[in-house]
């Protein structure tokens, strides 16, 4: 298992035991929410990829992604919930317009098919 590398907050001379007390600090004051919105973000944003780009495109992926944003909303710290629904809203947008076109543009989807809107 590799070392893990110092961090710019810990000097490259530091001991392994600094590290650890370092690493040891920070998981102390991680809160689970922040985590959660980490993760949101970050599903968010391969969703918005999967959707965007044209070689990259996978509709199930995309609505998974948006399906899984929206549960964790409310779960992120209450300050953070207005942008995250935004952001979840913008790809529903995006997520209908693509599978709209990949049904040829006619057909409407199912309720089953489109990611539900909060």
């Amino acid at each position: 298992m590799a070392e893990p590398e110092p961090s710019a907050e810990t000097p490259p001379d530091a001991s392994e035991e600094e590290m650890r007390e370092k690493l040891e600090e920070q998981v102390r004051d991680l809160k689970v929410e922040d985590l959660i919105l980490q993760a949101a973000v970050s599903v968010l944003n391969l969703s918005a990829r999967r959707l965007a780009k044209e070689d990259e495109r996978d509709l199930e992926q995309a609505r998974t992604g948006i399906e899984a944003a929206r549960a964790l909303a409310e779960l992120v710290p209450e300050d953070a919930r207005p942008q995250l629904r935004q952001a979840v809203s913008e790809l529903q947008l995006l997520y209908a317009k693509h599978a709209g076109e990949d049904d040829g543009g006619g057909e409407t989807q199912t309720e089953e098919e489109t990611p539900k809107a909060d």
